[in-house]
């Protein structure tokens, strides 16, 4: 599957952060079919992509997004609990819970029906892609990466492609390109099973580590901690007030 030829997007899981890849996705050009488990799920999916603090109103209102690409993204996103929907799709991301089982069942399933050329990805935060794939056939793993993003994902512009050794040329220039054309900056990773995290989350452990040690030899407080990296690096939040991150937005 080269780049030009991804057309339609199939986003498995709905979920914190769904409705945010999605929308730029739509708003790239991309056809976009969104695949939860009950109506109700897609109902709150829809809200969240139109209504939401994050959604397509709000970033008209803020200036954000021109009313034409608004629309654009509301026309091109379609919502289906019947995964049979998503047989014709060119990529799939995967953004259902963390839990590996569930992502590797979730893969045995769509490798059986989504047409064979078709690339896989899953928005896992940190599971070896090699792990994630172990249920799927040797051809479809030729067409398996990572596709990490950050949560908010409208204001966030981080994506980290995960590569395997498997991964062909072609599908790893698709992934990048996609991700490129929904304007997303791109880092790529290697794939470490054996390893939990990418380059944001390992970063962040670290140094979250750190933060609890200063306070806890009394070095500074939690306010204090947060307001240096905060003013000091221009981070949105820090470790310990408000932050974003999975199930949480600012």
């Amino acid at each position: 599957m080269r780049f030009e030829d991804v057309r339609h997007v199939g986003l498995v899981g709905g979920g914190i952060m769904g409705a945010g890849i999605a929308q730029i996705l739509a708003g790239a050009g991309y056809k976009v079919t969104i695949r939860d488990i009950s109506s109700e799920i897609l109902t709150e999916i829809r809200q969240s992509l139109v209504e939401g603090k994050w959604g397509v109103k709000r970033a008209v209102e803020r200036g954000k997004m021109g009313f034409d690409t608004a629309a654009q993204v509301i026309e091109l996103v379609a919502y289906t609990t019947d995964v049979a929907d998503l047989a014709d799709c060119d990529m799939i991301i995967e953004a259902v819970p963390e839990k590996l089982e569930l992502k590797q069942e979730v893969f045995k399933e769509l490798d059986g029906i989504v047409k064979p050329d078709a690339i896989f990805t899953s928005n896992t935060s940190g599971f070896a892609i090699e792990d994630i794939a172990a249920n799927v056939s040797e051809q479809r793993k030729q067409r398996f990466l990572g596709m990490h993003f950050s949560n908010p994902v409208p204001v966030m512009s981080m994506c980290e492609v995960i590569t395997t050794d498997s991964a062909s040329t072609e599908c790893i220039e698709a992934v990048v390109g996609v991700a490129k054309a929904s304007k997303r900056a791109v880092s790529m990773v290697k794939d470490a099973p054996g390893t939990y995290g990418f380059i944001l989350n390992r970063v962040f452990a670290a140094a979250a580590k750190e933060a609890r040690k200063i306070v806890a030899d009394g070095i500074a407080s939690e306010e204090d901690v947060d307001k240096a990296m905060i003013t000091g690096r221009n981070w949105p939040a820090a470790f310990f007030g408000n932050r974003g991150g999975i199930g949480k937005q600012w």
